[in-house]
């Protein structure tokens, strides 16, 4: 359970206990993100869910919105700012990539970035049924197999978080999970199939367009695959 516990207090801003780990302690923790997934959608959907009983689609959203963000401590969105600015300075001179991905400050690529995600996260929620909690409980446990998938398949961008993880992970675990997602989604909500299109695409477009794999590029991975599996659930229901 260590592993979980370790997943939790990564992905999470939910109070634990603390646990002495070494790296390799770390790395098996991405075994468990899609558990601690469910614990992000179970706030995320209470929030939401509390919105609806009040009888207001929008206040629903942003109690859902708000917690996405507070239980997650906004880390995926700060993925998100750094691969938005450094695809941006890549555009000119990708010399710049790992430099610009590493400054603490944020580009007007980043702040246009996560302010269209936080607005396209906000849209969708309100524009979910009532009747769809149990799928957007489902959003973000199913995403947080897709770090699994993109750390096996994509060359590590530098020495880092994403780099950590390449040897405790391995097509048996990605298999599993993939096992579970094909299973959920077939009986709670057939559009969240949609993960298995969502992940390759943002993969190759990271390949194509920054040249790997890094922590920032989990985080935003998560983010934009989040809000396609929405999009899916308010179009395709």
């Amino acid at each position: 359970m260590r592993g979980l516990v370790l997943a939790l207090q990564f992905l999470t801003r939910l109070p634990l206990p603390a646990v002495r780990v070494d790296a390799a302690d770390f790395a098996k923790s991405m075994r468990w993100f899609p558990v601690a997934g469910l614990a992000v959608g179970g706030v995320v959907s209470g929030g939401w869910w509390l919105g609806c009983l009040l009888g207001d689609r929008w206040l629903a959203a942003l109690l859902g919105l708000a917690a996405w963000v507070g239980v997650t401590g906004a880390l995926h969105l700060d993925g998100l700012g750094d691969v938005a600015d450094g695809a941006g300075a890549a555009h000119k001179d990708k010399a710049r990539l790992s430099a610009v991905m590493a400054d603490p400050h944020l580009g007007s690529f980043a702040v246009v970035a996560i302010g269209l995600q936080l607005l396209a996260k906000l849209v969708l929620l309100h524009a979910l049924e009532p009747g769809q909690v149990w799928a957007l409980l489902l959003v973000a446990p199913l995403t947080r197999i897709a770090p699994l998938a993109w750390t096996l398949a994509l060359p590590p961008l530098h020495e880092g978080l994403g780099s950590r993880f390449r040897s405790a992970v391995n097509a048996w675990h990605l298999g599993l999970w993939g096992m579970v997602a094909m299973a959920l989604g077939l009986l709670v909500a057939p559009p969240l199939l949609t993960l298995f299109l969502a992940v390759p695409a943002w993969g190759y477009w990271l390949h194509r367009k920054i040249g790997g794999i890094s922590g920032d590029g989990h985080g935003a991975g998560i983010e934009v695959v989040e809000t396609l599996l929405l999009l899916a659930l308010v179009v395709l229901r």
